[in-house]
């Protein structure tokens, strides 16, 4: 199994299938694929492989996270997902204390080759709770949100 499979997974453990929760600003999402940000896909019957082969192509490879720790990869990964790619890289950079540009460049890989698993772990959960408080959609969900977190970082 290779860490994108495995970082999958996490992510489609914590998406779930299908949902139209009003409140949502996704709108229709299925395995996390929202019609919002993914307007040409039809959403409502997109298939667990489509989807998986959208998350390669959007998210994995565009974060260069086969070059990162694979403890890493998964949270970055699971947090692309959830916020967009550029918010997750700034909130990267932030925990890693490099530039913030949200762009993944040979300064913020090299950081995140050699900093410690653990305290980055924990440096970017906070950087994700903070982003969490600041949604609108807090109130509805952010009880959802933390625990996302915390199970993420129970896997660190």
């Amino acid at each position: 199994m290779t860490a994108f499979d495995r970082a999958f997974e996490v992510v489609i453990g914590h998406e779930g299938d299908l949902s139209d929760d009003p409140r949502d600003p996704g709108g229709l999402t299925r395995y996390g694929i929202s019609k919002r940000a993914h307007p040409t896909v039809d959403v409502r019957n997109l298939t667990l492989a489509q989807a998986k082969q959208i998350y390669l192509a959007r998210y994995w490879l565009p974060l260069h996270a086969d070059a990162m720790p694979d403890a890493v990869a998964v949270q970055v990964f699971d947090a692309a997902v959830n916020h967009g790619i550029k918010p997750a890289v700034r909130m990267i950079q932030r925990a890693l204390g490099v530039t913030v540009d949200g762009i993944i460049g040979p300064q913020t890989l090299a950081a995140m080759t050699t900093t410690d698993d653990a305290r980055f772990a924990a440096r970017f959960a906070a950087e994700r709770l903070m982003y969490y408080t600041d949604l609108a959609g807090w109130e509805a969900f952010g009880r959802g949100w933390t625990r996302r977190v915390a199970s993420n970082l129970r896997r660190a």
